[in-house]
Protein backbone atom coordinates (compact mmCIF):
# COMPACT_ATOMS: atom_id res chain seq x y z
CA UNK A 1 0.00 0.00 0.00
CA UNK A 2 2.37 2.58 0.80
CA UNK A 3 4.78 1.65 -2.71
CA UNK A 4 1.46 2.50 -4.30
CA UNK A 5 1.00 5.61 -2.78
CA UNK A 6 4.37 6.88 -3.26
CA UNK A 7 4.17 5.99 -7.11
CA UNK A 8 0.58 7.63 -7.12
CA UNK A 9 2.08 10.41 -5.32
CA UNK A 10 5.34 10.91 -7.59
CA UNK A 11 3.07 11.28 -10.66
CA UNK A 12 0.37 13.30 -8.85
CA UNK A 13 2.41 16.20 -7.58
CA UNK A 14 4.48 16.92 -10.67
CA UNK A 15 1.08 17.22 -12.58
CA UNK A 16 0.13 19.75 -9.88
CA UNK A 17 2.36 21.70 -10.09
CA UNK A 18 2.63 21.98 -13.77
CA UNK A 19 -1.35 22.90 -13.32
CA UNK A 20 -0.38 25.25 -10.65
CA UNK A 21 2.64 27.38 -12.42
CA UNK A 22 2.07 26.82 -16.34
CA UNK A 23 -1.34 26.72 -17.07
CA UNK A 24 -3.00 29.70 -18.27
CA UNK A 25 -5.36 30.74 -15.57
CA UNK A 26 -8.54 30.24 -17.74
CA UNK A 27 -6.96 26.42 -18.16
CA UNK A 28 -6.20 26.08 -14.97
CA UNK A 29 -9.93 27.15 -13.61
CA UNK A 30 -10.86 24.65 -16.12
CA UNK A 31 -8.44 22.07 -14.76
CA UNK A 32 -9.86 22.71 -11.45
CA UNK A 33 -13.22 22.72 -12.75
CA UNK A 34 -12.75 18.94 -13.76
CA UNK A 35 -11.20 18.12 -10.27
CA UNK A 36 -14.84 19.14 -8.97
CA UNK A 37 -16.83 18.03 -11.28
CA UNK A 38 -14.96 14.54 -11.11
CA UNK A 39 -15.14 14.85 -6.57
CA UNK A 40 -18.87 15.62 -7.38
CA UNK A 41 -19.30 11.80 -9.57
CA UNK A 42 -17.63 10.43 -6.43
CA UNK A 43 -19.94 11.82 -3.75
CA UNK A 44 -23.09 10.94 -5.26
CA UNK A 45 -22.71 7.21 -4.20
CA UNK A 46 -22.54 9.17 -0.46
CA UNK A 47 -25.58 10.04 -0.64
CA UNK A 48 -26.89 7.00 -1.77
CA UNK A 49 -27.70 7.96 -5.54
CA UNK A 50 -26.01 4.55 -7.01
CA UNK A 51 -27.66 5.10 -10.58
CA UNK A 52 -25.71 6.13 -12.92
CA UNK A 53 -28.23 8.58 -14.05
CA UNK A 54 -28.56 9.79 -10.66
CA UNK A 55 -24.86 10.11 -10.32
CA UNK A 56 -24.41 11.78 -13.59
CA UNK A 57 -27.52 14.19 -13.01
CA UNK A 58 -25.71 15.62 -9.74
CA UNK A 59 -22.46 16.11 -11.57
CA UNK A 60 -23.63 17.71 -14.66
CA UNK A 61 -25.46 19.89 -12.00
CA UNK A 62 -22.25 20.82 -10.22
CA UNK A 63 -19.97 21.40 -13.44
CA UNK A 64 -23.17 23.73 -14.53
CA UNK A 65 -23.10 25.75 -11.01
CA UNK A 66 -19.02 26.09 -11.52
CA UNK A 67 -19.06 26.96 -15.33
CA UNK A 68 -21.99 29.62 -15.04
CA UNK A 69 -19.99 31.17 -11.68
CA UNK A 70 -16.97 31.65 -14.62
CA UNK A 71 -19.14 33.39 -16.38
CA UNK A 72 -20.72 35.21 -14.28
CA UNK A 73 -17.88 36.23 -12.90
CA UNK A 74 -14.85 36.59 -15.07
CA UNK A 75 -11.09 35.44 -14.06
CA UNK A 76 -9.80 38.70 -14.51
CA UNK A 77 -12.51 40.31 -12.63
CA UNK A 78 -11.77 37.75 -9.60
CA UNK A 79 -9.87 40.61 -7.75
CA UNK A 80 -10.98 44.15 -8.09
CA UNK A 81 -8.59 46.93 -6.38
CA UNK A 82 -7.80 44.12 -3.67
CA UNK A 83 -11.03 42.98 -3.32
CA UNK A 84 -12.51 39.80 -4.31
CA UNK A 85 -15.64 39.84 -6.48
CA UNK A 86 -18.93 39.98 -3.74
CA UNK A 87 -20.21 35.95 -5.83
CA UNK A 88 -16.58 34.78 -4.53
CA UNK A 89 -16.52 36.17 -1.24
CA UNK A 90 -19.69 34.97 -0.35
CA UNK A 91 -19.11 31.30 -2.07
CA UNK A 92 -15.72 31.68 0.31
CA UNK A 93 -17.64 32.48 3.38
CA UNK A 94 -20.76 30.18 2.82
CA UNK A 95 -17.91 27.52 2.72
CA UNK A 96 -16.31 28.10 5.90
CA UNK A 97 -19.57 28.22 7.71
CA UNK A 98 -20.01 25.15 6.56
CA UNK A 99 -16.92 23.95 7.79
CA UNK A 100 -17.89 25.08 10.75
CA UNK A 101 -21.28 23.23 10.94
CA UNK A 102 -19.06 20.04 9.56
CA UNK A 103 -16.92 20.02 12.29
CA UNK A 104 -19.61 20.17 14.85
CA UNK A 105 -21.49 16.83 12.96
CA UNK A 106 -18.04 15.29 12.79
CA UNK A 107 -17.49 15.59 16.73
CA UNK A 108 -20.98 14.63 17.30
CA UNK A 109 -20.60 11.47 14.81
CA UNK A 110 -22.70 9.18 14.86
CA UNK A 111 -25.19 10.94 16.81
CA UNK A 112 -25.12 13.73 13.99
CA UNK A 113 -26.00 11.65 11.45
CA UNK A 114 -29.92 11.42 12.74
CA UNK A 115 -29.90 15.37 10.74
CA UNK A 116 -29.00 13.97 8.07
CA UNK A 117 -28.85 10.21 6.81
CA UNK A 118 -32.43 9.83 5.84
CA UNK A 119 -32.29 12.47 3.59
CA UNK A 120 -30.27 12.14 0.45
CA UNK A 121 -30.86 15.86 -0.49
CA UNK A 122 -29.39 17.38 2.57
CA UNK A 123 -25.86 14.84 1.78
CA UNK A 124 -25.96 16.14 -1.69
CA UNK A 125 -26.55 19.90 -0.72
CA UNK A 126 -23.49 19.42 1.36
CA UNK A 127 -21.18 18.51 -1.38
CA UNK A 128 -21.89 21.57 -3.05
CA UNK A 129 -21.06 23.48 0.24
CA UNK A 130 -17.79 21.44 -0.27
CA UNK A 131 -17.17 21.38 -3.37
CA UNK A 132 -18.19 25.05 -5.13
CA UNK A 133 -16.48 27.43 -2.12
CA UNK A 134 -13.61 24.81 -2.80
CA UNK A 135 -13.35 25.96 -6.52
CA UNK A 136 -14.14 29.09 -5.41
CA UNK A 137 -11.31 29.29 -3.13
CA UNK A 138 -8.73 27.94 -5.15
CA UNK A 139 -9.76 30.89 -8.28
CA UNK A 140 -9.03 33.13 -6.02
CA UNK A 141 -5.83 32.30 -4.14
CA UNK A 142 -4.23 31.49 -7.96
CA UNK A 143 -5.74 34.59 -9.58
CA UNK A 144 -4.02 36.97 -6.72
CA UNK A 145 -1.70 39.59 -7.64
CA UNK A 146 -2.18 38.16 -11.33
CA UNK A 147 -2.07 41.15 -13.60
CA UNK A 148 1.11 42.56 -12.04
CA UNK A 149 3.05 38.95 -10.71
CA UNK A 150 1.31 35.93 -12.27
CA UNK A 151 3.18 33.78 -10.30
CA UNK A 152 2.38 35.05 -7.21
CA UNK A 153 -0.68 33.55 -6.70
CA UNK A 154 0.73 29.86 -7.54
CA UNK A 155 2.97 30.80 -4.64
CA UNK A 156 0.06 30.55 -2.76
CA UNK A 157 -1.60 27.88 -3.88
CA UNK A 158 1.89 26.02 -3.32
CA UNK A 159 1.66 27.20 0.30
CA UNK A 160 -1.46 25.52 1.29
CA UNK A 161 -0.23 22.10 -1.39
CA UNK A 162 2.52 21.96 1.22
CA UNK A 163 0.59 22.82 4.39
CA UNK A 164 -1.84 19.97 3.69
CA UNK A 165 0.57 17.63 2.40
CA UNK A 166 2.71 18.29 5.37
CA UNK A 167 -0.19 17.22 7.70
CA UNK A 168 -1.20 14.42 5.71
CA UNK A 169 2.52 12.66 5.35
CA UNK A 170 3.58 13.79 9.21
CA UNK A 171 -0.40 12.57 10.31
CA UNK A 172 0.53 9.14 8.66
CA UNK A 173 3.97 8.40 9.89
CA UNK A 174 3.51 9.46 13.49
CA UNK A 175 0.36 7.50 13.38
CA UNK A 176 2.04 4.60 12.36
CA UNK A 177 4.89 4.96 14.67
CA UNK A 178 3.27 5.88 17.77
CA UNK A 179 -0.09 5.87 17.62
CA UNK A 180 -1.77 4.39 20.93
CA UNK A 181 -4.70 6.53 21.42
CA UNK A 182 -7.62 6.76 18.63
CA UNK A 183 -8.95 10.77 17.58
CA UNK A 184 -12.02 9.96 16.73
CA UNK A 185 -12.81 5.92 16.07
CA UNK A 186 -16.41 6.16 15.18
CA UNK A 187 -15.80 8.35 12.58
CA UNK A 188 -12.31 6.58 11.27
CA UNK A 189 -10.17 4.17 13.26
CA UNK A 190 -7.44 4.74 11.71
CA UNK A 191 -6.45 8.35 13.59
CA UNK A 192 -4.70 8.85 16.20
CA UNK A 193 -4.11 11.69 18.38
CA UNK A 194 0.02 10.90 18.05
CA UNK A 195 -0.80 11.48 14.40
CA UNK A 196 -2.73 14.53 14.60
CA UNK A 197 0.05 15.88 16.62
CA UNK A 198 2.63 14.83 13.90
CA UNK A 199 1.03 16.42 11.36
CA UNK A 200 0.63 19.70 12.82
CA UNK A 201 4.00 19.82 13.91
CA UNK A 202 5.11 18.98 10.34
CA UNK A 203 3.44 21.70 8.72
CA UNK A 204 4.18 24.10 11.62
CA UNK A 205 7.82 23.41 10.50
CA UNK A 206 6.85 23.67 7.17
CA UNK A 207 5.85 27.23 8.34
CA UNK A 208 8.88 28.07 9.83
CA UNK A 209 10.89 27.40 7.31
CA UNK A 210 9.11 29.07 4.82
CA UNK A 211 8.71 32.02 6.88
CA UNK A 212 12.93 31.89 7.25
CA UNK A 213 12.78 31.59 3.67
CA UNK A 214 10.45 34.01 1.99
CA UNK A 215 11.49 36.71 5.03
CA UNK A 216 8.25 37.17 6.33
CA UNK A 217 7.91 40.66 8.34
CA UNK A 218 7.74 40.19 12.20
CA UNK A 219 4.69 42.51 12.36
CA UNK A 220 3.21 39.89 10.15
CA UNK A 221 3.86 36.98 12.24
CA UNK A 222 0.96 36.33 14.34
CA UNK A 223 -1.39 36.51 11.13
CA UNK A 224 1.13 34.50 8.61
CA UNK A 225 0.88 31.59 11.74
CA UNK A 226 -2.46 31.89 12.59
CA UNK A 227 -3.60 31.44 8.80
CA UNK A 228 -1.21 28.44 8.46
CA UNK A 229 -2.59 26.95 11.94
CA UNK A 230 -6.31 27.40 10.82
CA UNK A 231 -5.52 25.86 7.19
CA UNK A 232 -3.94 22.68 8.78
CA UNK A 233 -6.76 22.19 11.51
CA UNK A 234 -9.70 22.64 8.49
CA UNK A 235 -7.74 20.19 6.39
CA UNK A 236 -7.72 17.20 8.89
CA UNK A 237 -11.42 17.97 9.23
CA UNK A 238 -11.93 18.07 5.67
CA UNK A 239 -10.64 14.37 5.81
CA UNK A 240 -12.41 13.28 8.46
CA UNK A 241 -15.73 14.93 6.96
CA UNK A 242 -15.35 12.63 4.14
CA UNK A 243 -14.76 9.46 6.38
CA UNK A 244 -17.91 10.25 8.18
CA UNK A 245 -20.04 10.12 5.20
CA UNK A 246 -18.59 7.45 3.49
CA UNK A 247 -18.59 5.25 6.44
CA UNK A 248 -22.25 6.41 6.95
CA UNK A 249 -22.68 5.28 3.33
CA UNK A 250 -20.90 1.87 3.91
CA UNK A 251 -17.49 2.62 1.37
CA UNK A 252 -14.11 2.80 2.18
CA UNK A 253 -12.73 5.02 -0.29
CA UNK A 254 -14.55 7.67 -2.73
CA UNK A 255 -13.03 5.80 -6.10
CA UNK A 256 -10.75 3.45 -7.37
CA UNK A 257 -8.93 5.68 -10.03
CA UNK A 258 -5.71 6.45 -7.40
CA UNK A 259 -3.63 3.38 -6.79
CA UNK A 260 -2.84 3.49 -3.08
CA UNK A 261 -5.17 6.59 -2.52
CA UNK A 262 -8.54 5.66 -3.64
CA UNK A 263 -10.42 8.22 -5.76
CA UNK A 264 -10.07 11.80 -6.85
CA UNK A 265 -12.45 12.95 -3.53
CA UNK A 266 -9.88 11.20 -1.40
CA UNK A 267 -7.10 13.03 -2.12
CA UNK A 268 -9.08 16.42 -2.66
CA UNK A 269 -10.94 16.11 0.51
CA UNK A 270 -8.32 18.06 2.51
CA UNK A 271 -8.05 20.81 0.54
CA UNK A 272 -11.92 21.17 0.08
CA UNK A 273 -11.95 22.35 3.73
CA UNK A 274 -8.35 24.07 3.47
CA UNK A 275 -9.00 26.75 0.62
CA UNK A 276 -11.95 28.51 1.71
CA UNK A 277 -10.80 28.45 5.28
CA UNK A 278 -7.30 29.95 4.44
CA UNK A 279 -9.09 31.91 1.42
CA UNK A 280 -10.80 33.85 4.20
CA UNK A 281 -8.09 34.05 6.86
CA UNK A 282 -5.99 35.26 4.19
CA UNK A 283 -8.13 38.35 3.89
CA UNK A 284 -8.82 39.16 7.42
CA UNK A 285 -4.93 38.23 8.24
CA UNK A 286 -2.78 38.80 5.52
CA UNK A 287 -3.96 40.85 2.88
Amino acid sequence: MLKQRLITALILIPLALYAVFALPLFWFAAAVLLLMTAGAWEWAPLMNVTRRSGRIAYTVFIAAVLALLMWVVPLHKVWQDGELAPVIHWLIVAGCVWWLVAIVLVINYPRSRRVWSRTRSIVGVFGILTLVPAWAGLIAVRSLNYAEQPLFGGFAVLFVLLLVWAADVGAYFAGVKYGRNKLMPAVSPGKTMEGLCGGITLAFVVMMVLAHWLKIPAEQFSGYYITGLVTVIASVFGDLNESMFKRCAGVKDSGSLLPGHGGILDRIDSLTAALPIFTLSYLWFLA
